[in-house]
């Protein structure tokens, strides 16, 4: 991977991606291939960025632990990974004079630097090199859904005993979320923000039973309360009366 694929020395192509609150995220892909397989290899500079934070942090650390001896530092994965044995005059890896066993290797800093904020997909779907980077960036986004409808949704726990329940089960849950990114896009639009929990609550508290009496019918529907009919003004609904016949329909 390191020897062909990221050795590659083809220009990236850059993408700005606009994300909440004004913020951007700047990516760059571009295409390997090799061996009959197509690789992208992607780079996120705020990724990047964040590469480089957490290892100053940890250099900074690495450098106040040698001022007080080296000896424990060997056995942190975090430190050992930038360390490099003292070398002695000799070459044999003893100690010319006294000090310390280890120091930073300034060649595996450098080495390690060259990948910041960069992964590499291997795919055969024919889309772009950028658009599949923006199709892995959205499995976080999935692996979310799948924790919604266990959740949120309350779809759990549901045992099947066919692979026709099983795919029913995700046809319904996959159809669940559906409505409910469409009924908050539509609140958002409205400027209307309620907490998922209030709107599964008032909606379960919404219902609507017939009275009869003297062969006469009558449909009475409870009060709108709540996030209730801003939810339903929000999505386009109108809500039915109060007190209706339901032979008027």
């Amino acid at each position: 991977m390191r020897e062909v694929v990221l050795a590659d020395d083809h220009a990236f192509t850059p993408l700005l991606v606009e994300r909440a609150h004004g913020a951007e995220t700047q990516l760059f892909a571009k295409e390997v291939r090799h061996a009959g397989r197509r690789y992208i290899v992607c780079r996120n500079e705020a990724e990047a960025e964040k590469d480089r934070t957490d290892r100053q942090a940890i250099i900074a650390g690495l450098e106040q632990q040698l001022g007080r001896g080296d000896k424990s530092l060997i056995g942190n994965s975090a430190y050992r990974r930038y360390l490099r044995r003292v070398v002695s005059a000799d070459g044999k890896g003893g100690k010319a004079k006294p000090g310390p066993a280890f120091e930073i290797d300034a060649g595996k800093l450098a080495e390690e630097a060259r990948y910041d904020g960069i992964f590499v997909l291997r795919t055969n779907a024919r889309v772009t090199p950028l658009q599949a980077m923006l199709r892995y960036r959205e499995l976080l986004a999935v692996e979310t859904l799948f924790r919604k409808t266990k959740g949120i949704l309350r779809t759990r726990p549901i045992y099947h005993s066919s692979d026709a329940a099983i795919r029913g089960h995700v046809f319904c849950s996959f159809l669940a979320l559906v409505l409910q990114k469409e009924l908050l896009e539509r609140c958002r639009a409205a400027s209307f923000i309620a907490e998922w929990d209030d709107v599964l609550r008032d909606l379960d508290r919404l219902q609507e039973i017939v009275l009869a009496k003297d062969g006469q019918q009558i449909r009475l529907r409870t009060p709108a309360t709540g996030t209730v009919g801003p939810l339903f003004k929000a999505a386009g609904i109108a809500l039915p009366p109060n007190l209706r016949d339901p032979a008027a329909g």
